[in-house]
């Protein structure tokens, strides 16, 4: 893309003003992901926007999606929203910013998963996604991903509120004053499943 300088009027002394920022300077990586959360959602009350972008380094935007559409099918939540699934690909693309090697790797892991989609991952319906990501499993594309998720998806606080988990209560006293039995994202368990009294 080409840049512009600044045009300055000719009674006026030259100055080293640089041209203005356009959004494409600010998003320079390979790619970007971009959604909106659920107006009214756990989340989207504690964002500062409904609107969400994560800029990737080395991957592309199509790369990004494919981690991101992976994930999903590895743990479904429907309360997860794909800003929190998209963390996953952000923390690979980290990791292959500074490995051209972890680059090479995902890239190899994304084409093979789309052979195994009829060509592509992300055209692919649900069931056919999940019959490609199967048929990597025990790969170490396919174990490298699910470890990243789960440090991914679980350790941050987009997922907590989505999951309505309030986080930890060790440094406020423990749980038994703040949701010892408050768990509300589970059926409470049937009567059949607690062992009956002990009267001996």
């Amino acid at each position: 893309m080409k840049s512009f300088p600044v045009m300055v009027q000719q009674d006026q002394p030259q100055t080293s003003a640089k041209p203005a920022l356009t959004r494409r300077d600010m998003l320079k990586g390979s790619g970007v992901l971009m959604g909106t959360l659920v107006a009214g959602s756990p989340l989207a009350l504690l964002a500062p926007s409904t609107a969400w972008a994560v800029e990737l380094k080395t991957l592309s935007k199509v790369q990004g999606e494919t981690l991101l559409r992976m994930a999903q099918v590895l743990f479904p939540h429907t309360k997860l929203p794909d800003a929190v699934y998209a963390l996953l690909a952000k923390d690979l693309d980290s990791d292959a910013s500074k490995n051209p090697e972890i680059a090479k790797f995902l890239a190899d892991g994304i084409q093979a998963l789309n052979v195994l989609s009829d060509g592509n991952f992300l055209k692919a319906n649900a069931a056919r996604r999940l019959q490609a990501v199967k048929a990597m499993e025990g790969q170490a594309f396919f174990n490298t991903v699910r470890g990243k998720c789960v440090v991914s998806l679980y350790d941050n606080e987009m997922a907590y509120a989505a999951l309505g988990y309030p986080g930890s209560a060790w440094e406020k006293g423990g749980y038994i004053n703040r949701g010892f039995q408050d768990l509300k994202w589970l059926p409470n368990p049937p009567a059949s499943a607690s062992p009956a009294p002990f009267m001996g």
